[in-house]
């Protein structure tokens, strides 16, 4: 079985907990989820790291690449096994509401609580930090 691959920001506390509600939320093990920090991640999809600190991305097993909100939301839906979160997203409008919510969380996004950072639990992960 071929799996998706949600890539995040490995430094962000914020971006760990989402990562991480994810990979809960996956229990079919449909996702991989890997930091851009990891050496080789951004490149195995055609991204450069400078494209990876701009916004979450998720390649899915058949190469589609989604960015930011999209990301998120295929994400959800993939994990879930349900299209609700793509679907909704891809309602008018609402695209609009969420990559301009995302753009701000973005921005914002290292002062927002969450888990300790990916790169600081696993540090093998993310050599270019250390």
């Amino acid at each position: 079985m071929s799996q998706a691959l949600l890539i995040f920001d490995g430094t962000c506390d914020f971006c760990t907990r989402a990562a991480r509600w994810i990979k809960n939320l996956d229990h079919q093990q449909r996702i991989r989820i890997e930091p851009f920090q990891k050496p080789g991640v951004p490149e195995s999809v055609g991204l450069t790291y400078a494209q990876c600190e701009q916004a979450a991305w998720l390649q899915t097993s058949d190469g589609r690449l989604w960015r930011g909100a999209g990301a998120v939301n295929a994400a959800l839906s993939i994990a879930t096994g349900k299209r609700l979160a793509l679907g909704f997203y891809q309602l008018w409008g609402i695209r609009h509401i969420q990559d301009s919510v995302y753009k701000l969380v973005v921005k914002y996004r290292h002062r927002i609580p969450g888990d300790t950072p990916h790169c600081q639990q696993f540090p093998a992960d993310c050599p270019k930090l250390g």
